[in-house]
């Protein structure tokens, strides 16, 4: 993980992410709102509270850039994100196969393995 595009990991669909990148990838784009939410509670300000607002709908993108790409790795389609949606269980199956469950070995029909040396 020494040279990462953090373009290519923030804001492009296309390719697979091995599951260190994707946590690293999630831990970014929620520090920044935390940060804001901070700063937020500290201040008490409307214009604060707008920012933190802001912040929330410009991660939306990262978010599920980072999260296609990891079911890309699992050798399924992008569209499984939409699984977060089903209640009680969607975000725990998402979490699950995005966050702890190992990609395809080898290629598959969206790109190389990121963990291929």
């Amino acid at each position: 993980m020494d040279n990462i595009d953090w373009q290519h990991l923030l804001f492009d669909f296309n390719g697979r992410i091995n599951r260190g990148k994707f946590w690293l990838g999630m831990v970014v784009i929620y520090v920044v709102p935390w940060i804001f939410w901070m700063i937020a509670l500290a201040v008490n300000s409307a214009i604060v509270y707008t920012l933190l607002g802001l912040v929330y709908l410009l991660i939306i993108w990262p978010a599920l850039a980072i999260s296609v790409k990891r079911w890309h790795d699992r050798d399924k389609s992008g569209w499984w994100v939409l699984i977060a949606f089903v209640p009680l269980i969607g975000w725990l199956w998402a979490l699950i196969e995005t966050g702890f469950l190992e990609g395809t070995s080898g290629d598959n029909q969206y790109g190389s393995d990121p963990l291929a040396g």
